[in-house]
């Protein structure tokens, strides 16, 4: 019954920014491990970023110094801050939480990245 989805994707200029937000639901965000994922047509999937219950953080070389990973217990949501944004970033960004029994997807949120 847990599940989470993603919003906040668009169409954005190089070097413009994005907040990616993740709604959770029938479980708390605070006490799971939880990351931001993205896949372009034809690659695997990545990591972007990833927050651990304890709010260890880590981040994918290519998004260090651009994007912020965050999570808002009140809300209980998760974030992606995306900053200064390349081409390269084109893809769809997931939601990822690490449940005790299973590793919980969304359906995604499309960035694109272009002039």
């Amino acid at each position: 019954q847990e599940k989470v989805v993603e919003s906040g994707g668009g169409l954005v200029q190089p070097g413009g920014s994005l907040t990616l937000a993740c709604t959770a639901s029938r479980f708390t965000v605070s006490n799971y491990r939880m990351g931001w994922y993205r896949q372009a047509p034809g690659k695997e999937r990545e990591m972007v970023a990833t927050i651990s219950a304890g709010g260890t953080i880590m981040y994918a070389e290519s998004a260090k110094g651009r994007f912020t990973i965050s999570r808002d217990n009140a809300k209980n949501m998760l974030y992606l801050q995306l900053d200064s944004l390349k081409p390269e970033d084109t893809a769809i960004y997931y939601c990822n939480a690490w449940l005790i029994t299973l590793s919980l997807w969304g359906m995604g949120t499309q960035v694109t990245v272009s002039s």
